[in-house]
């Protein structure tokens, strides 16, 4: 884990706990009946708030939803617009840790790109721990967006 990392990574044992037992249960919850692909996640928000959420996979591939963006979706449906991400747990019932993909790196960069991120499980049941900034160090956000608009207004 780099020095970012480290310095985000200021979770207590039972929030880290409680993030690994929620994302897993979760994952136990997928809809995967293609892939068998079976991904759980949970989001401690900066409030306190845990928010779950797991992929749902539809026959139609590209209608697949993955777990860190129904979590964000429930996230905002249940304590509004305004969230910010102090960590995602993701864990998966595959035995290796997966990374969150592109999009859902750059969905989880909208609500706190300096937050803790947690895979389950990791290398020799150990979990491995980033930030979000460093899986997504060039994320296209809001900012950009206002840049363009002042300069096409």
């Amino acid at each position: 884990m780099s020095q970012a990392a480290l310095q985000s990574a200021d979770l207590t044992i039972t929030e880290r706990e409680n993030l690994r037992v929620l994302a897993t249960t979760a994952a136990e919850r997928s809809y995967s009946p293609y892939s068998h692909f079976r991904v759980g996640a949970a989001l401690l928000l900066t409030d306190g708030s845990i928010v779950t959420g797991c992929n749902v996979e539809n026959c139609s591939y590209r209608l697949t939803s993955c777990a860190e963006q129904g979590a964000i979706a429930r996230a905002v449906a249940e304590h509004g617009p305004k969230i910010r991400l102090r960590a995602v747990a993701v864990a998966n019932l595959n035995n290796a840790a997966s990374m969150p993909c592109g999009a859902c790196r750059q969905t989880l960069t909208e609500f706190g790109d300096d937050a803790t991120i947690i895979l389950y499980p990791g290398e020799n049941g150990a979990p491995k721990e980033t930030t979000l900034g460093e899986l997504l160090p060039h994320a296209f956000r809001p900012e950009h967006l206002e840049s363009h608009h002042s300069r096409t207004s």
